[in-house]
């Protein structure tokens, strides 16, 4: 018996930051320890909106800045739940420079931007976050994202820099749309999750 497909699996369009935030303290509600998202997107996508709202929901200690410079930021919960384990692997080569960072995947939810394809060996459950953005009237996509990282990089900074409340011109409120596909036996009872 499967249980109902949950509203935040699948594909949603949403309208601008605040959604974004919000998106997350509802997928937030969905997350035990042990649990991993990896978040894939051009910079500036809303990675790191939706894990403020991931650690907004789940009620750790922040502020939830993008851990660029550190590749790993912890964030204790308040409320007694599992730590939010925010890491930033696109400086990293591979699953093994992913395991070296000594994460503790198993009592932690572990978010990890630019992931996508390092995770061998490291879980055999994950949930898959693919968020795109328009870009000169168009959606970029992963592949469209890694010929603009250079031109986005400063950008991205900039915001890091600046912090969280200061607007940042490559991440206007438009419109974002965000496809969740889930991996593995953690959820399998949802009766979509594809076999790693």
């Amino acid at each position: 018996m499967t249980d109902p497909t949950p509203l935040w699996l699948g594909r949603t369009t949403l309208l601008d930051a605040e959604s974004m935030h919000r998106f997350g303290i509802t997928l937030a509600a969905a997350l035990q320890a042990g649990d991993l998202l990896v978040l894939t997107g051009p910079l500036g996508a809303g990675k790191t909106t939706l894990t403020r709202g991931l650690g907004e929901g789940l009620g750790v200690r922040g502020p939830v800045t993008s851990p660029t410079f550190v590749l790993a930021r912890t964030h204790p919960s308040l409320v007694g739940g599992p730590p939010l384990v925010h890491v930033d692997a696109y400086r990293l080569q591979s699953a093994l420079e992913l395991d070296d960072l000594d994460i503790d995947f198993a009592r932690s939810i572990v978010v990890v931007e630019w992931g996508r394809g390092m995770l061998d060996g490291i879980t055999e459950s994950w949930l898959d976050v693919q968020i795109d953005r328009p870009r000169g009237g168009r959606v970029v996509a992963p592949t469209d994202a890694a010929a603009s990282v250079a031109r986005d990089v400063a950008a991205d900074v900039a915001a890091d820099v600046a912090g969280p409340d200061d607007a940042d011109e490559d991440d206007l409120d438009e419109p974002r749309t965000v496809t969740i596909t889930a991996h593995g036996p953690r959820w399998a009872h949802l009766g979509v999750a594809r076999r790693p």
